[in-house]
């Protein structure tokens, strides 16, 4: 399998969720299985098959979350030299040319991507516009809403 870019934030994201499924969620679930199946006939009994259907779900995150983490290539920025080329992890301060609006992404793996909190995925449109680029570039990304010019005013290695 490729490895799988992530940052050391979403690293850790992924180990303590990894770390609640296994601990609480699948002894909770294994608890709700005993329980349901202490009513009778598993045929005809919803809750059983509620549990049993949560307990899929939970070992799927579970495997899913395992496996990535295997294949995860952990990058610390901070510990990178700051020569102002965008990189994976790099917070971005931009400026839209045309409507001088300012904004700042920081580029992360696929899992943290969260556009609410300026974090978008290193696959993204702008992410892959903005990669390589330094400070004072201008950049022109097309995107689904249309072709978007941007100015590059920061890069920072947090």
């Amino acid at each position: 399998m490729k490895q799988i870019p992530m940052t050391v934030r979403g690293a850790e994201l992924l180990r303590e969720e990894l770390e609640f499924l296994k601990n609480v969620r699948r002894p909770q679930i294994i608890d709700a299985i005993a329980e349901a199946r202490e009513h009778g006939d598993l045929k005809e009994n919803a809750e059983y098959h509620a549990a049993r259907e949560q307990q899929g779900f939970c070992e799927g995150r579970i495997q899913e979350i395992e496996g990535k983490l295997g294949n995860a290539q952990v990058i610390d920025v901070a510990k990178m030299t700051n020569n102002g080329k965008v990189i994976f992890g790099a917070t971005v301060g931009l400026v839209n040319i045309d409507t001088d609006e300012e904004v700042t992404y920081r580029i992360v793996g696929d899992d943290e991507a969260n556009i609410k909190e300026g974090l978008i995925s290193v696959n993204s449109p702008i992410a892959r516009g903005l990669v390589g680029k330094s400070v004072d570039d201008s950049v022109s990304i097309i995107t689904p809403g249309g072709k978007v010019e941007f100015d590059i005013i920061s890069v920072e290695y947090q």
